[in-house]
C-alpha cells in the first residue's frame, strides 16, 4: 500500500515539478463541487502544497470513500496553505452557475493568505488572478495539488450539506447532498422546493409554478 501511493503521489506530481522547474514554487491547485446539484452553494478550494509526505490516500475526491477524504482532509489542512469560497444558491440564481463557480474559485484563490506563483485549474474555468494560470481537463486525476482542492471542496460542501439535513430532513440532504437522485426528485415532487433550492435549475423551476416554498 505505501509503494502504491508513493508511486500515485510521483504520478500526481507531474505538473508541480514541471512547474517547479521552470521557477514557480507556490503552485495553487483550484477545483469546486456543487455544479450540478438542485440545492445548496458550490464550493471552492484552493492548496498550495507545504509538503506532498501524506500517509493517506489523496487523489480525484469522486475516487474516494467519504472516510478517505476525511483522512485526506485532515492532513491537507496540516500540510498545505488552504483557501475556500462558498457562493449560495441565492447567488447562483442570480448570476447562473458558471459564473457562480468563478466568482467561488477566485474566493478561495484568495483565501489562501499567501500569494501564488502559479495557478492550475481543474476543467476549463476562466479565472482571474495576478500570476500565470493553466486550465487542466481532468486536472484532479491528474495534479496533487488540484486533488487536494477537489477533497477540501467536497469535504467542505458535504459537511454543509449535512448540516441543512437538519433543518430539512425530508429531502434526505445527508444522503445525496442535493444532487438530482430520484429520491431528492421525488421529494420535491411531495414538498416542492425548500429556501435552499436553485430555482433557475430546471427540474426546481418547473415545480414553481402553483407550489408553496418550504420555509
Amino acid at each position: 500500500m505505501r509503494r502504491s501511493n508513493t508511486t500515485r503521489l510521483s504520478r500526481l506530481l507531474f505538473h508541480e515539478r514541471r512547474l517547479s522547474k521552470s521557477g514557480y514554487k507556490l503552485i495553487a491547485g483550484i477545483d469546486e463541487a456543487g455544479r450540478g446539484p438542485l440545492a445548496g452553494p458550490v464550493v471552492a478550494g484552493a492548496v498550495i502544497l507545504k509538503a506532498t509526505d501524506f500517509t493517506c490516500e489523496v487523489d480525484d475526491s469522486k475516487k474516494l470513500s467519504p472516510k478517505k477524504r476525511e483522512n485526506a482532509y485532515r492532513q491537507i489542512m496540516e500540510k498545505a496553505y488552504v483557501g475556500i469560497g462558498i457562493i449560495d444558491e441565492k447567488i447562483i440564481d442570480s448570476i447562473n452557475i458558471y459564473q457562480a463557480t468563478i466568482k467561488a474559485m477566485e474566493m478561495a484563490l484568495a483565501g489562501l493568505g499567501i500569494n501564488a506563483d502559479y495557478v492550475i485549474v481543474d476543467g476549463t474555468m476562466k479565472i482571474s488572478a495576478t500570476c500565470p494560470i493553466k486550465c487542466i481537463i481532468g486536472g484532479d486525476s491528474k495534479s496533487l495539488s488540484i486533488a487536494a482542492a477537489s477533497i477540501v471542496a467536497k469535504v467542505t460542501r458535504d459537511r454543509i450539506m449535512e448540516k441543512y439535513h437538519k433543518k430539512y430532513p425530508q429531502y434526505g440532504f445527508k444522503k445525496h447532498k442535493g444532487y438530482p437522485t430520484k429520491e431528492h426528485r421525488e421529494a420535491l415532487l411531495v414538498y416542492g422546493p425548500s429556501l435552499i433550492h436553485r430555482r433557475t435549475f430546471g427540474p426546481v423551476r418547473a415545480l414553481l409554478d402553483g407550489r408553496e416554498e418550504v420555509t
